[in-house]
């Protein structure tokens, strides 16, 4: 599928972007990455916040290429936006995000202990080198944005 198909089926709805809202969302990506790091919190926190760091840089591809998701499966969407942005090859990376995204609910509205320090840990390794990549393909495909 391509994005113009997730938008003819009402999954993603076109939105124009700016060089301040990518810059903010890469600022929250900063912040979150640095007390998750940080720590001082519990695993399902630091769990938590570098989840959220992800699904930002989701975002901020989704954003670039003029496109929002919809609230239906919103969190969903923008995480496998990213195999249609990135490319097919990054379809193992959506599934480990779609993954953190049904651990991270558990954690946030179900029960507590629900990740290890490792999971934290992991993600947020998976969130560095994320957002490597995602500066380097904006500065790339939309350097007007970065």
């Amino acid at each position: 599928m391509t994005l113009n198909q997730w938008a003819d089926n009402g999954w993603i709805k076109p939105h124009k972007t700016s060089t301040a809202e990518i810059g903010n969302l890469l600022a929250i990506v900063e912040r979150d990455l640095k007390d998750a790091i940080e720590g001082g919190i519990s695993t399902d926190w630091r769990f938590g916040i570098a989840y959220n760091a992800a699904l930002k840089l989701c975002t901020v591809l989704l954003y670039a290429e003029g496109y929002k998701a919809e609230r239906t499966l919103q969190h969903y969407r923008t995480i496998q936006a990213l195999t249609l942005i990135l490319g097919s090859e990054r379809k193992n990376d959506a599934n480990y995000l779609d993954a953190c995204r049904a651990k991270r609910n558990i954690v946030e509205y179900d029960c507590i202990g629900g990740v290890t320090e490792n999971d934290a840990d992991e993600l947020i390794e998976f969130v560095k080198q994320l957002k490597d990549e995602v500066e380097t393909w904006l500065e790339k495909e939309h350097p007007g944005l970065f």
